[in-house]
């Protein structure tokens, strides 16, 4: 049944947010990256931009690769985000001169976050949990079983982790790798004080993470949880629960227009078939721990609880998501599966569910979320018409039920995108289907496309290929290419060549268009996003900031997460100014005027 059991507000209301991941903010009481007390900052700043809603990446424990879409839990949260001001210190002064210290000989100022800084985070609360690990010990025990589900192996995969120097789990002893109850129990034994521990860290995050959900409740403020649809192959619940994931199988993306290879994420898929006859416990248990800090939910990837791309885990790397097939297969047990799983979750849950419908979406899904009134993301550059006019969505042809955005946290933001991206094709994809064709890539590059203006993988059309037919020329000059292997390099060239221009048009802006992106015309393109006939209209921080000085230089450089590769920018990016300095600066005001002519306050 349709999403009902939530409070009509957001069912009527029309509420505009943030998205801030809480890594890319600081204030001068954290430690380089936002903590959950900086998040009663960025509420506090929500209130006088006229924003109601802030948005979260997860906050779930990154391990090592700090990717918060590969997590070691699909509950634990990360020990980065505890505040260390605000835990009742023991009467320690050595503790509170180490946290003094640390604060001092951090750089606030860097670009992207030092996350060696995390180490230096835990070696103190290990001092402050030795004098502290007696205090409340009611509220202590009472947190360990209620969430006992979870916990109790997430403490001890990480006690494990850390004696076998941080080795995958698959990588232990055979007796530890498969779970051996007498040697579990003696290593319990052995390690009682470490294990405790790590169920105290979750403890303190549990504790403040629910306090800063009271302390939104009060300023009106609604917070927007992520739900990964997947955990790292490496983490504890794949460890405790292998009946739980294909691990034969690696999940990811099929090729499309912005990845010409596809992805290739590395998690196991899910044995569906196995958490249903488990009554869907391990589904129900992670929602009723994100109950705790969100009003809000977003379910990451929705589409792959319908059909999830699945690769084998000894197909080469180099060949990412080319080489996979869907799950389930059958194309006709799509609908039913999806639905099944997001019905479950609307009568085991009081957050307000929302989706990321992002990609090549089929009609199941599609249906399905309109069925339940769960709203899916409109992404201004793809809320288009694509097979007929070719052109842009007007603002009230957006859908109802969908989260209006101008980029998300794996695309650039909208300048880069502007500036780079728009009117232009992928060169890996346009290489691809050139060769599918039979047609020669590299004169066809030379042909068609401007060398100059084309960067970052991207190729823009010359001036003079104005015209299908132009195109058709410059792909086969001596007409010997059927027009049938044609189509989707034309496809191509409909769907973004002038795409600039047409959104110029709709933008209502006089004069030529511009190839720059200024503040005139990302204020036009956000009015345009927040007039929306959408529910919700979340924006990142990043693109905001555009809307005064805040952000110099290539427009490129500010994006948190390129998709398909590893690099210590990704997951990282922080935004130039402490959160003091952001409540006094002017962009505040500007982003407020924006949301309260919109309607959306």
């Amino acid at each position: 049944m349709p999403q009902s059991n939530q409070p009509q507000s957001f069912l009527t209301k029309k509420s505009s947010g943030v998205l801030v991941p809480l890594f890319a903010v600081y204030s001068k009481n954290s430690f380089g990256a936002g903590d959950l007390n900086d998040l009663r900052s960025v509420i506090d700043w929500a209130t006088p931009t006229g924003n109601s809603i802030i948005q979260l990446l997860p906050m779930n424990d990154m391990g090592g690769l700090f990717c918060p879409y590969d997590a070691l839990s699909a509950n634990a949260l990360e020990p980065l985000y505890i505040s260390l001001s605000h835990l009742p210190l023991p009467k320690n002064k050595s503790i509170k001169r180490q946290i003094e210290a640390l604060r001092k000989n951090l750089k606030t100022d860097k670009r992207y976050v030092d996350y060696g800084m995390k180490n230096e985070k835990i070696r103190i609360l290990r001092e402050i949990f030795l004098l502290d690990a007696a205090a409340s010990p009611e509220l202590f025990s009472r947190f360990r079983s209620e969430n006992s589900y979870w916990l109790l192996d997430y403490a001890l995969f990480k006690t494990l982790k850390a004696k076998w120097e941080n080795r995958a789990w698959y990588d232990w002893p055979v007796e530890f790798r498969n779970r051996d109850k007498a040697a579990l129990e003696n290593f319990r034994k052995t390690n009682a004080q470490e294990i405790k521990f790590q169920e105290w860290v979750q403890w303190k995050l549990f504790e403040q993470f629910k306090a800063v959900k009271d302390y939104a409740r009060q300023k009106k403020v609604f917070i927007n949880g992520d739900l990964p649809i997947l955990v790292s192959r490496d983490s504890s619940d794949v460890w405790s629960h292998p009946e739980f994931f294909k691990l034969e199988f690696a999940a990811g993306a099929p090729p499309d227009m912005y990845a010409a290879r596809g992805q290739r994420w590395g998690m196991p898929t899910y044995n569906w078939g196995k958490i249903a006859a488990d009554g869907y416990k391990y589904l129900k248990e992670k929602l009723k721990f994100a109950e705790n800090f969100y009003d809000i939910i977003r379910i990451d990837h929705v589409v792959g609880l319908f059909r999830i791309w699945s690769i084998p885990y000894n197909e080469p790397i180099e060949n990412q998501g080319l080489n996979g097939f869907f799950d389930p297969v059958n194309e006709s047990e799509w609908q039913a599966h999806g639905q099944k799983i997001l019905e479950v979750m609307l009568e085991s849950t009081k957050m307000f569910l929302c989706a990321e419908d992002l990609g090549v979406i089929p009609k199941a899904c599609t249906e399905t979320l309109e069925k339940l009134k769960i709203p899916g993301n409109d992404v201004q550059r793809w809320v288009k018409d694509w097979k007929i006019k070719r052109d842009f969505l007007k603002p009230e042809e957006y859908r109802k039920f969908s989260v209006a955005m101008l980029s998300t946290h794996d695309t650039t933001n909208w300048p880069a995108w502007w500036e780079n991206e728009a009117g232009t094709v992928d060169e890996d994809l346009f290489r691809r289907k050139c060769v599918e064709a039979g047609i020669d890539f590299d004169r066809v590059k030379l042909e068609l496309f401007d060398a100059v203006r084309s960067q970052h993988g991207r190729l823009r059309w010359k001036e003079g290929i104005d015209s299908v037919d132009k195109l058709i020329k410059g792909l086969s000059p001596q007409g010997t290419v059927p027009k049938d292997r044609l189509h989707v390099l034309m496809g191509l060239y409909e769907n973004t060549c002038g795409e600039k221009e047409k959104l110029w048009k709709h933008l209502g802006l006089l004069g030529p268009m511009r190839e720059k992106c200024d503040k005139e015309i990302f204020r036009a393109v956000l009015k345009l996003n927040l007039e929306s006939s959408s529910l919700f209209c979340i924006n990142t921080i990043i693109d905001l900031l555009y809307l005064d000085d805040v952000l110099s230089g290539d427009a490129y450089q500010y994006r948190f997460n390129t998709p398909g590769t590893i690099s210590d920018k990704n997951w990282s990016l922080k935004i130039p100014l402490s959160l003091e300095d952001l409540m006094k600066h002017p962009v505040t005001k500007e982003i407020r005027k924006l949301v309260a002519d919109s309607r959306r306050i």
